[in-house]
């Protein structure tokens, strides 16, 4: 048994060495003095500053973030609505829509970004804002409706009908109870959709023109010069803030269930002091 678990840890702490050490080196060399990514020349913010400094990064990080979250937000809006149609169909209509909804996922990127990028050019919509929030939203439906399914899958049917009993009109019940029934579903679609859109290079670099560019596209711009520390420096900032809002993330859930742990055991005592 040992042994066994021996292996297990050296393992696990071979693959995490593998998966965390880049990061960790490019973290690192953000605070380097000079622009030499294997020489260590001494402490240094200034990357930080000279990045606060840079017009174009700046400029695509804040068209990032506004594609990300527009994009996420009607994503999510559209998957809520076709998981919930979706689960009102028959088992074998299902089948068959649902195989159709996957296929962007597997798809490869080049073939989606140059098919998008064709039919833009057939529909004569200039390449834009609006094209890269079109192409980004296509690609993230699918991700939501597959974290909303398992959702509606293990709610009660029943429950939308109790509502509906008890004095809600239609739309009342499916705010009051269907919605938040399946809102950590919806959650996670929007937070996978999010970061899908930020991380997408292949389609936005079809659809997005000259006029617009996404973080990913600026970045690989600047790869064809030398790449400056002020990439480590973003980089670092952007998995700082990834990190802290999954930490946030866990403890906010560790807390609630923590609280449904107890109501419960707070009701077992009650009904035991009444028995």
């Amino acid at each position: 048994m040992k042994k066994h678990k021996w292996l297990e840890t050296s393992y696990i702490s071979l693959m995490m060495a593998f998966l965390y050490a880049p990061i960790l080196v490019l973290m690192i060399f953000s605070f380097n003095d000079s622009k030499s990514r294997n020489v260590w020349s001494g402490f240094t913010l200034h990357w930080y500053r000279d990045l606060f400094h840079d017009q174009e990064i700046i400029s695509a990080l804040m068209i990032t973030l506004l594609i990300a979250f527009a994009s996420a937000a009607i994503a999510t809006v559209l998957g809520t609505a076709a998981a919930i149609g979706l689960n009102k169909m028959n088992r074998k209509l299902k089948s068959v829509v649902m195989t159709f909804t996957t296929l962007p996922m597997v798809n490869p990127d080049i073939i989606t970004g140059v098919s998008l990028m064709l039919l833009f050019i057939y529909l004569r919509v200039e390449f834009g804002l609006s094209t890269l929030i079109l192409a980004h939203v296509t690609f993230n439906v699918p991700y939501v409706i597959l974290n909303v399914m398992p959702k509606l899958r293990t709610m009660d049917k029943h429950t939308y009908e109790a509502a509906m009993d008890l004095g809600c009109n239609p739309v009342q019940a499916f705010f009051k109870v269907v919605i938040p029934e399946i809102m950590p579903g919806i959650m996670s679609g929007f937070l996978m959709a999010l970061t899908f859109s930020m991380d997408d290079f292949v389609i936005s670099y079809f659809v997005g023109g000259a006029s617009v560019q996404t973080l990913p596209v600026a970045i690989w711009s600047q790869t064809r010069r030398r790449v400056t520390p002020k990439i480590n420096a973003l980089s670092t900032i952007i998995f700082v803030v990834v990190v802290a809002v999954l930490v946030i993330s866990n403890i906010h859930s560790a807390r609630k269930e923590k609280m449904l742990r107890e109501g419960r055991q707070r009701e077992v005592r009650q009904r035991k002091v009444g028995e």
